[in-house]
């Protein structure tokens, strides 16, 4: 593990979210979880709760609402979450391009890795081989798999 990953994290006197490194960037603010599914399908709650288990189970992982997404982060953010009528729109930040049925599209981070976008229209779809991918985001968010 690297000196970085020993320091301790930053955090907001305004917000209170915590960083890498003190005064980084961000939309400062409090926002409500539940104002993201307000006028939502109830699966796509149920969607959400489903990621969350899958996270935490590799961990522990704070999840809070920013003002046009959700993110989930140990000591960086690794996973992104927007939410719309009926689906769970996501992305997990890899080293890799993943591939798995639900993906849509692959952003390149350069030398970071990879944003791969999913988009969830059912719990079932977030099967094993998912939740493999949300490990390896999982450790990324720890800076375990960065360098």
């Amino acid at each position: 593990m690297t000196s970085l990953a020993r320091r301790p994290l930053w955090r907001c006197p305004k917000c209170g979210h915590r960083f890498v490194t003190a005064n980084l960037w961000h939309s400062c603010g409090r926002y409500e979880l539940a104002r993201h599914f307000s006028g939502r399908d109830p699966v796509v709650r149920k969607m959400f709760d489903r990621l969350v288990k899958l996270v935490r189970g590799h961990g522990p992982a704070t999840i809070y609402a920013q003002k046009s997404r959700i993110v989930g982060m140990v000591d960086v953010r690794f996973v992104g979450i927007t939410t719309s009528k009926r689906a769970l729109k996501l992305h997990l930040w890899l080293k890799r391009r993943a591939q798995h049925p639900s993906l849509v599209r692959h952003e390149s981070f350069g030398r970071l890795g990879y944003g791969n976008h999913f988009k969830f229209e059912s719990v079932e779809a977030m099967d094993a081989e998912f939740d493999a991918l949300v490990g390896e985001a999982y450790r990324i968010g720890c800076r375990e798999a960065r360098g």
